[in-house]
C-alpha cells in the first residue's frame, strides 16, 4: 500500500482513498474508491484575498462524466453540457458540511471539483465526493483541520444497513446520508417512507462508529504525511468599537427586531447602518467594511442574547409557538390545483397541473433510465424580498429548496397508474419570504394536491426548527423566522405525516450538534408538524373527489397484447384514424397496455369504443347475431365481430340434412349463431342448431370447448412467461402481469 492511502472496510467493501497521486498540481488532491465506483476530488484556495468579503467564497462543483458508466452523451454535441440536477444538488451536498468548518475570517477563494471516473451504479457516490472533499482540504496545507466522514444508512427488511447498495437502497423506506466530524453529527439528508423520529436516531447512531472510523484514517494518514498548513490567524475584532456601536444603537436594534414585519425592519435597520456609515470618509471603504461588519456582530449577539439570557425570541413568540397560519384553497381559477399557504410572513402560491403521458420528464442520467411523472419546481423572486433582481433560471437554491420539497411529498404521489394515471407538476411562486419557504411549499403543495383531486396515500406538512447555543446553553426553536436562521446555529427542516417522517434536511454554523440536542429538536419538530397539518385540515379534510373539469380525461385498457398490431394497422394508419376521428391522444404498449387521454371524455369514450370494436375476441357458448360475408358449398362465413369472421358448416345450420348453402343463407343476410369452437389457430366454429341443444348431456363438442381452453390456458401461460422475462430484461414494470389486467378488463 502506498504511504499516502488509507483504506477500510465498510459493509463488506472497501473504501480507499489515495492523495495526492493525481493532478498534483492542486493544493490537494484524493482518488476515492468504493466497490467499482470511483471519485477524484480536487481542493484549491488561493493565498491572497482578491478583495475584501465578509464570507467565504467557497464553490463546489461535482460532474458524472457518462463514459464512468459506458455512455455517451446523448443530444447533437455529444458532450457534457452545463450541469444536471443531480449534478447540482450533490454539489449542495458536498458544500454544505464543509463551509461551517472553515476557521472564522477565513475569506480566500476556495474550490472543490469532484468527478466521478467510474460508477459500478451500485455504490452511489455522493458519500464519497464528501469524504474525497474532507480529505482533499485536511491533507493539504489548506488551514482546514476538521476532517469529516459521511455515509449512508438504508431499512433492509426492517433493519438498517450502511451504505446499502443501490438495488436495495431503491426498495428502502429510508435513505439518509450522515456526515460527522470528531465531534458529532454536522449535517443530515433523508427522504422516508413515514419513518418515526426513534428510527431516524437510531440510524444516526448506528452511522457514528464507522463515521469516526473514516475520520480516523484521515488523521493517521495526516500524521505520516507530516503535513504544514499555511498560516493563518482569525482576525480579532476591535472590542472597543464593538462595545462602543453596541452601547449606541442596541435600543434602536431591538425596537427593529420587534416590528411588525420584515420590510419595516429592514428598513430601520438599514437607517441604523446609515448612520453609522455617516462620519466615514466615502473613500476609506476599509473603515466602512469593517463598521458594518461590527454592526453585524452586535445584531448577531443582540438575537442571541435576548433568547438565550432573557428567555424570549426577537418578534415575541414562546420557544415552541408557530406563527399564524392562513390557507386558501382553490384561489385560481383555470388551474387544476391551487392554494395559498401563509406562515406569518412567509407566503407560497402553489398550482398543481394534471398532464398526460406525453408529458412526463424523460430521465436519461447515468445509470437511470425512464421517465418520471411528478415534478416540483420551486421560484424564488426577488420581490418576495423586497429587492431588484434580474428574473433568470433556476439557481443551485432554487433547485435545492424544489428537490426537498419534492423529497417530502413523492410518497403521498399515488403509486398505481392504473388508478390515478396522470403527470402532475406541482410550481411553488414564493410571493413572501421571512423563513422556511421550502417548508412552505411542502404544506402548499400538499393543499394543492388536494384541490386538484389527487387522492393522496398520506398528508405531509413541513417545519423548519432552529437552534441558538452557547457553551452548555441552548434552546431550540420552533418555526425559526428569517433573523433566527441568519443568527442562529441550526436550520433543521423536517416534513412528515402524522405516522412519521417523509424528509428531512439539516444544516448548522456550529462545528456539530449533540445527539440529546438533535433528539430534541426532533420530538418538538412532530408537535409543531402535527399542529401544521391540523390547520391544513381545517381547510382541506381530505383530497376533492373530483378532479378539475379543465383537467385532460385518462382511461387505461388492456387488450390482448397479440391483437396491438390489429390496433396500429399496416404503417400506423388504424391508429392514426382513430386520433384524427377523436382527436383523443392515444398510447400503445407492446404488453397490450393502451391509454387514451383528451380534455373531452366522450371523444374518450369514442376512442376506446373503437379500440373495443378492434379487439373483441369470441367467446365460446356465446350467441353472436352476425353478417354473411362469403358462401362456399361446405358453409358461410359469418362476420360476428368488427373482425372476427367465423365458419358456419353446413352440417352445423339445422338438425335437418341441407343440400345447398345457397338454398338457407344469402350474402349479407343477418344471422344467430353460437361460438361451438374456437382451435389452437384461433379459427372460429359456429352452429345454429347448438342454439336448440341447451341442457343436453355433454357430447363432442363440449369436449372440444374443453379442450380449447386447455390449449387456451396454456398458451396464455407461456405467453405470460414470455412477456414477464421481456419486461425482466427491459427493466421491469412491477405489479400483477399484463394478461391478468387484460382478463379482468374484459
Amino acid at each position: 500500500m502506498s504511504q499516502n492511502t488509507f483504506s477500510l472496510e465498510i459493509n463488506q467493501r472497501t473504501l480507499s482513498v489515495e492523495m495526492n497521486k493525481y493532478g498534483r498540481q492542486a493544493d490537494g488532491s484524493a482518488y476515492v474508491r468504493y466497490g467499482d465506483t470511483v471519485m477524484f476530488v480536487s481542493a484549491c484556495s488561493k493565498k491572497e484575498v482578491k478583495e475584501p468579503r465578509p464570507f467565504l467564497p467557497l464553490t463546489v462543483d461535482y460532474r458524472e462524466n457518462t463514459y464512468a458508466a459506458g455512455k455517451i452523451p446523448g443530444g447533437f454535441f455529444k458532450r457534457e453540457g452545463r450541469p444536471s440536477e443531480r449534478e447540482i444538488l450533490i454539489s449542495r451536498l458536498i458544500d454544505r458540511p464543509i463551509r461551517p468548518l472553515f476557521p472564522e475570517g477565513y475569506f480566500f477563494d476556495t474550490q472543490i471539483v469532484a468527478l466521478l471516473l467510474s460508477a459500478d451504479l451500485e455504490n452511489e457516490p455522493d458519500t464519497l465526493g464528501i469524504i474525497g472533499a474532507s480529505a482533499a482540504l485536511y491533507l493539504s496545507d489548506i488551514p482546514f483541520t476538521n476532517p469529516l466522514g459521511a455515509v449512508k444508512v438504508g431499512l433492509v427488511d426492517g433493519r438498517f444497513e450502511i451504505n446499502p447498495p443501490k438495488s436495495l437502497l431503491d426498495h428502502s423506506p429510508l435513505n439518509m446520508v450522515v456526515v460527522g466530524n470528531e465531534q458529532g453529527v454536522i449535517m443530515l439528508e433523508a427522504g422516508a417512507w413515514e419513518v418515526s423520529e426513534d428510527q431516524i436516531l437510531q440510524g444516526i447512531q448506528l452511522a457514528i462508529p464507522i463515521i469516526q472510523e473514516i475520520i480516523q484514517a484521515q488523521k493517521d494518514l495526516f500524521s505520516r504525511m507530516d503535513i504544514q498548513k499555511r498560516s493563518f490567524s482569525e482576525p480579532e475584532m476591535d472590542r472597543d468599537k464593538f462595545l462602543e456601536i453596541e452601547k449606541q444603537y442596541a435600543a434602536e436594534l431591538m425596537e427593529a427586531f420587534r416590528a411588525d414585519n420584515q420590510t419595516l425592519r429592514n428598513a430601520k435597520i438599514r437607517s441604523i447602518q446609515e448612520a453609522l456609515l455617516a462620519d466615514i470618509p466615502e473613500e476609506d471603504q476599509a473603515a466602512a467594511a469593517e463598521a458594518k461588519e461590527l454592526l453585524y456582530q452586535v445584531q448577531k449577539s443582540l438575537v442571541r442574547r435576548v433568547v438565550l439570557e432573557e428567555g424570549k425570541r426577537p418578534d415575541g413568540r414562546a420557544f415552541d409557538q408557530i406563527r399564524p397560519i392562513t390557507i386558501e384553497a382553490g384561489l385560481l381559477p383555470r388551474t387544476h390545483g391551487s392554494a395559498v399557504f401563509t406562515r406569518g410572513e412567509t407566503q407560497c402560491l402553489a398550482t398543481v397541473t394534471l398532464g398526460t403521458f406525453e408529458d412526463t420528464q424523460r430521465i436519461d442520467s447515468l445509470g437511470e433510465e425512464g421517465e418520471k411523472r411528478f415534478m416540483l419546481h420551486y421560484n424564488f423572486p426577488p420581490f418576495s424580498v423586497g429587492e431588484v433582481a434580474f428574473l433568470r433560471g433556476p439557481g443551485r437554491r432554487e433547485i435545492g429548496h424544489g428537490a426537498l420539497a419534492e423529497k417530502s411529498i413523492v410518497q403521498a404521489i399515488p403509486k398505481d397508474e392504473g388508478e390515478f394515471p396522470y403527470t402532475i407538476r406541482i410550481v411553488s411562486d414564493i410571493l413572501e419570504s421571512n423563513g422556511s419557504s421550502s417548508m412552505a411549499t411542502v404544506c402548499g403543495g400538499v393543499l394543492a394536491l388536494m384541490d386538484a383531486g389527487v387522492p393522496l396515500s398520506m398528508i405531509p406538512a413541513g417545519i423548519a426548527m432552529g437552534l441558538i447555543s452557547q457553551d452548555e446553553r441552548y434552546v431550540v426553536l420552533t418555526d425559526i423566522a428569517g433573523l433566527e436562521d441568519h443568527f442562529g446555529d441550526m436550520d433543521l427542516k423536517i416534513a412528515g405525516t402524522e405516522q412519521g417522517i417523509t424528509a428531512i434536511q439539516m444544516d448548522l454554523k456550529l462545528s456539530h450538534v449533540p445527539l440529546p440536542v438533535l433528539r430534541e429538536a426532533l420530538e418538538k419538530g412532530r408537535s409543531a408538524r402535527l399542529q401544521v397539518l391540523e390547520k391544513m385540515k381545517e381547510t382541506l379534510p381530505a383530497p376533492r373527489p373530483d378532479i378539475s373539469p379543465f383537467a385532460p380525461r385518462i382511461i387505461n385498457l388492456f387488450i390482448n397484447p397479440e391483437k396491438v398490431g390489429e390496433v396500429i394497422g399496416p404503417s400506423g394508419k388504424i391508429i392514426k384514424r382513430i386520433v384524427a376521428e377523436t382527436k383523443a391522444k392515444i398510447e400503445i404498449e407492446e404488453d397490450g397496455k393502451i391509454t387514451i387521454a383528451s380534455p373531452d371524455m366522450e371523444a374518450v369514450k369514442k376512442a376506446e369504443k373503437m379500440i373495443r370494436d378492434i379487439t373483441q375476441e369470441a367467446e365460446i357458448g356465446k350467441i353472436y347475431e352476425g353478417k354473411v360475408v362469403r358462401l362456399e358449398e361446405y358453409g358461410a362465413f359469418i362476420q360476428i365481430l368488427p373482425n372476427v369472421d367465423g365458419l358456419l358448416h353446413i352440417s352445423e345450420i339445422s338438425h335437418e340434412r341441407v343440400r345447398s348453402i345457397h338454398d338457407v343463407l344469402k350474402m349479407g343476410q343477418t344471422v344467430r349463431v353460437k361460438v361451438v369452437n374456437i382451435d389452437e389457430n384461433d379459427k372460429v366454429r359456429l352452429s345454429k342448431k347448438a342454439m336448440d341443444t341447451e341442457g343436453r348431456p355433454s357430447g363432442p363438442q363440449d369436449r372440444d370447448r374443453k379442450d380449447y381452453r386447455d390449449r387456451r390456458d396454456n398458451r396464455n401461460r407461456k405467453d405470460y412467461r414470455d412477456r414477464k422475462d421481456y419486461r425482466e430484461r427491459k427493466g421491469g414494470r412491477g405489479g400483477h402481469s399484463q394478461r391478468d389486467r387484460y382478463q379482468k378488463d374484459r
